[in-house]
């Protein structure tokens, strides 16, 4: 499905036909992984890290198994995020996320294009990544029988993302940055910065020794 001239076009940021049969049958294979991850329940961090990566195309061997269920746990903190179910991930193979993230429950994800998310970074409630995006000329749109295309989002190390954010295609969200609850980001968030409202905009910059530039002027 990646080898589509159609799939190529998408995560190139072009204008592509959505309803190409490859891209389809990826969207599918993506939906009904997310439907066993948010129906598993209780079930080990083990077996949530292997329905996680299912989502995501994620091909690593899984390590051996430890005999102490607590250790075993262990073993995924440098490995994998932590992600509250339920999700909706569109394609899955375009979405890459870092160890010690925590996804909170109800993200919603249109990869369109490549989304990044860093490590240590805290998402709450109720996010959503919109990726995708669709002409604004209404005579190129067409509604269902026009093409789509989309833009990629990186959200980079150690962000907190408030519950129910916005983030649009084409952003990138600055390391070590925090956006507030509700907030509709737009446009890039510069590295220590909080940001909040719609559209987002800088509050203030976050007094941090993980800051280089504030280091620099100490």
């Amino acid at each position: 499905m990646t080898s589509s001239s159609e799939w190529q076009k998408m995560v190139n940021g072009e204008l592509y036909w959505a309803w190409d049969e490859d891209l389809q049958a990826n969207r599918e294979r993506c939906k009904a992984a997310c439907q066993r991850f948010n129906e598993a329940g209780q079930v080990s961090r083990r077996r949530k890290v292997e329905l996680w990566r299912d989502i995501v195309c994620d091909t690593r061997p899984l390590p051996p198994v430890h005999p102490e269920p607590k250790e075993d746990e262990k073993l995924f903190d440098e490995t994998d995020p932590v992600v509250d179910p339920p999700i909706s991930v569109d394609h899955g193979l375009n979405f890459k996320v870092g160890k010690g993230t925590f996804l909170n429950f109800n993200l919603l994800v249109l990869d369109t294009c490549l989304i990044t998310i860093g490590e240590r970074v805290l998402f709450g409630p109720n996010v959503c990544i919109y990726g995708a995006t669709h002409p604004i000329d209404p005579a190129v749109r067409r509604g269902l029988e026009g093409p789509e295309a989309g833009k990629e989002v990186h959200i980079q190390d150690d962000v907190w993302i408030g519950g129910s954010v916005i983030i649009l295609a084409g952003v990138t969200v600055g390391r070590g940055s925090t956006v507030g609850a509700g907030s509709v980001v737009t446009r890039d968030v510069p590295p220590f910065h909080f940001v909040a409202g719609n559209p987002a905009r800088v509050i203030r910059r976050i007094e941090t020794s993980m800051d280089p530039e504030q280091s620099k002027e100490l």
